[in-house]
């Protein structure tokens, strides 16, 4: 098994070096089929989230993060600690105008079937689909 980096993710999900996105995508299509085992972290898939949306560099959309971020944690090659909460949390910032880790703050919480949060972020005020409400200490 060997760590795959941020710039494996970004080089394949953006084709800005062609070959470097060409060999990036047969990669992945290793890790697709199981013929290599991959693994990542919460940081590395953070900041993929991170790149992809910065409005200096790609400017994608939330949505679109999610749609090209999706079927990639989903290989079976790709080993990835708490992967339903990684697929929840792109679920959340796809459908939010929210921060990635906000929406996998969240996701976690779910997952601990945690439902108040203590912010001063308002942000979770805005969450669709969850039952998480927002407390600030008094």
């Amino acid at each position: 098994m060997n760590f795959i980096d941020t710039n494996i993710f970004i080089r394949y999900l953006v084709k800005d070096d062609q070959d470097k996105a060409e060999a990036c995508f047969r990669l992945f299509e290793k890790a697709k089929v199981s013929k290599v085992e991959l693994f990542t972290s919460e940081s590395v898939i953070a900041e993929v989230v991170f790149v992809l949306s910065s409005k200096r560099l790609y400017n994608l959309s939330h949505q679109d993060i999610r749609v090209r971020l999706y079927p990639i944690l989903s290989m079976p090659g790709l080993k990835l600690s708490n992967r339903r909460q990684y697929l929840r949390a792109l679920d959340i910032y796809g459908n939010n105008n929210i921060d990635f880790e906000d929406a996998l703050s969240i996701a976690t919480m779910e997952r601990k079937k945690m439902r108040q949060i203590y912010s001063y972020d308002e942000d979770f005020d805005k969450v669709k689909d969850c039952e998480i409400s927002r407390i600030e200490p008094e």
